[in-house]
């Protein structure tokens, strides 16, 4: 079964750390781009952060940069999501997603569950 398990959320004070993990079965994760994405209560869900396949190449949304950094490992076939400084404002569900377009131009993409961050004031 393909599928995108999340794990690593919960609750922090504001200023402390999480890690995310982004594990995927059923398929290898070498060949997908990698974003996570989060959804705040009665929000849109945003894209915070990315990295290529080959992880030299990421980028970060302005209301994270500088305290999340996204990293992968293709050999565990997981990517994190290392977040420090945490705010109340980054309460959410973060999920990962994976994408890859095949040679025949298809696109494969996939969907985490999600992981619950909750950061108190």
């Amino acid at each position: 079964q393909v599928q995108l398990v999340e794990s690593g959320g919960g609750l922090v004070q504001a200023g402390g750390s999480l890690r995310l993990s982004c594990v995927a079965s059923g398929f290898t994760l070498n060949f997908y781009h990698i974003a996570w994405f989060r959804q705040a209560p009665g929000q849109e869900r945003e894209g915070i952060s990315s990295i290529s396949s080959s992880g030299d190449v990421t980028h970060y949304a302005d209301s994270v940069k500088g305290r999340f950094t996204i990293s992968r490992d293709n050999a565990e076939n997981t990517v994190y999501l290392q977040m420090s400084n945490l705010k109340p404002e980054d309460t959410a569900v973060y999920y990962c997603n994976a994408v890859a377009i095949t040679y025949l131009k298809q696109i494969l993409e996939v969907w985490g569950q999600g992981t619950l961050v909750t950061v108190s004031s």
